[in-house]
C-alpha cells in the first residue's frame, strides 16, 4: 500500500456504472487497511445520496456526515455532493492528514471530467492520481446493458459485443473504462467460466492497453492492489488545465432520471421485491435502491436493485410509532416518469 510523499498525497479514484459494486469495494478497503491512514471521499451525487448509510451498517458509523469523520479505526470518511474539491482540500490541510485519499464517484459520473478537476491551483501541487480504478458489473455486460444493439439484426452474441457510442449509458460506461489503470470485474459469481471470459475479452478490446484486470466477487479485492496501483499516469497535475475559470464542467452525464418515491407499509417481502422487479422490467429501471417496512416486522427491509436484480436484507429496528413510510430512488433514462413510477409503487406488495 502506498504511503504518502512529504509533498504529495497519492488519490485513487473509483468509479464505475449504476450498481458495478462500488461501495461494496468501499466498504471493503475500510475493514481491511491494516492501519493506514485512509480517507474515503464519496459522491454521493443527486437523491441517491445514502452510500453513507449503506456504509454505516457494516460498522462505519458516522460516515454518512457532510463533514470528515474519523473511524474507529483511523480512517476518514466524508461524503459530498457534488464537487469532491473542497473536501480534499479539507483533507490536505489538517495537521494529520491521510496517508491515501480514495474517492468514489457516483454512477454516473465521467472520470474523465473528473481527474482534470485535479488540475484545480488548491490541489494540483499537493497530490497525485495513483491510479483509477474502474468496477465493472460483469453480469451486466454479459447480459448487454452496454451493447451496440444496431451492429447486428440478431442480437450480438457475447463473445462479440462491442459498446454503443450514442447511447447515454454507454457513453459513461465507455469514459469510465478508457480512464482505468485497474478493471475490478466484479459478480463474477453470477456467470459461469465461459462468461466470465467473454465479457473479459470485450474489455480488454475497449479498455486502454496497460489497465490490468481482476475479477473478483463482493469486491473482494486486497487493498493493497487497489491503493498500490502506482500508475502515475496523471501525476503530473501541476501543469493540468486548471479547471477554475471553466464554465460549469461537466462531472456527470445529464441524460438521466432520479426520483424518491413513498412506498407504503408492505404485507410481504416477496410481495414487493415482486412488484420492484417488475416495474424495474416495465420501465427499465436502471438503479433501485431504498428502505419499507413490512407488516409484522419490527426492523425495515432495505433493498438494492440493479434492473431487475434485486437483494435485501432488514437492517435497522424501526421504533414503536415511527412512520412506516418507505422510501425507494429510481433512477432511469431521460423519459422516466415520477407520476408513473409513483402509481406503480402506491399499493402494498
Amino acid at each position: 500500500m502506498s504511503v504518502a510523499s512529504s509533498h504529495r498525497v497519492p488519490v485513487t479514484l473509483v468509479t464505475g456504472f449504476l450498481g458495478a459494486g462500488k461501495t461494496t469495494l468501499m466498504r471493503h478497503i475500510l475493514q481491511n487497511v491494516q492501519g493506514h491512514r485512509v480517507a474515503v471521499v464519496v459522491q454521493a451525487g443527486g437523491p441517491l445520496g445514502n452510500a453513507g448509510e449503506f456504509l454505516r451498517k457494516y460498522g462505519m458509523e458516522g460516515c454518512g456526515d457532510e463533514e470528515s469523520i474519523e473511524l474507529p479505526n483511523g480512517c476518514l470518511c466524508s461524503t459530498v455532493r457534488d464537487d469532491f474539491l473542497p473536501a480534499l482540500e479539507s483533507l490536505l490541510n489538517r495537521t494529520d492528514p491521510p496517508e491515501h485519499v480514495v474517492i468514489e464517484t457516483s454512477g454516473l459520473a465521467l472520470p474523465r471530467s473528473l481527474l482534470r478537476a485535479f488540475g484545480a491551483p488548491t490541489v494540483r501541487n499537493r497530490v497525485t492520481v495513483d491510479g483509477v480504478v474502474t468496477v465493472i458489473d460483469a453480469f451486466a455486460v454479459a447480459s448487454g446493458r452496454f451493447e451496440d444493439k444496431s451492429a447486428s439484426k440478431d442480437g450480438m452474441s457475447t463473445a462479440g459485443m462491442s459498446f454503443a457510442h450514442e447511447n447515454p449509458i454507454a457513453t459513461i460506461f465507455e469514459d469510465q473504462l478508457s480512464a482505468a489503470d485497474l478493471i475490478v470485474l466484479n459478480k463474477t459469481d453470477l456467470l459461469d467460466k465461459a462468461g466470465i471470459d467473454a465479457v473479459e475479452k470485450a474489455i480488454k478490446r475497449a479498455a486502454p492497453p496497460s489497465a490490468r484486470i481482476l475479477r473478483t466477487t463482493e469486491g473482494k479485492v486486497d487493498p493493497a492492489v487497489l491503493l498500490g496501483v502506482g500508475a502515475e499516469a496523471k501525476a503530473d497535475l501541476g501543469n493540468a488545465p486548471s479547471v477554475t475559470g471553466v464554465e460549469n464542467p461537466v462531472f456527470e452525464h445529464d441524460d438521466f432520471e432520479s426520483f424518491v418515491i413513498k412506498v407504503p407499509e408492505q404485507l410481504s417481502v416477496e410481495g414487493f421485491l415482486t412488484l420492484l422487479q417488475n416495474v424495474a422490467r416495465k420501465y427499465d429501471v436502471l438503479r433501485t435502491k431504498g428502505y419499507a417496512a413490512v407488516r409484522g416486522q419490527s426492523q425495515r427491509l432495505a433493498v438494492q436493485g440493479v434492473g431487475t436484480r434485486f437483494r435485501h436484507e432488514f437492517d435497522r429496528s424501526l421504533a414503536a410509532g415511527a412512520d412506516r413510510m418507505g422510501r425507494i430512488v429510481m433512477i432511469g433514462q431521460k423519459g422516466l416518469k415520477e407520476t408513473a413510477l409513483r402509481s406503480a409503487l402506491s399499493e402494498a406488495g
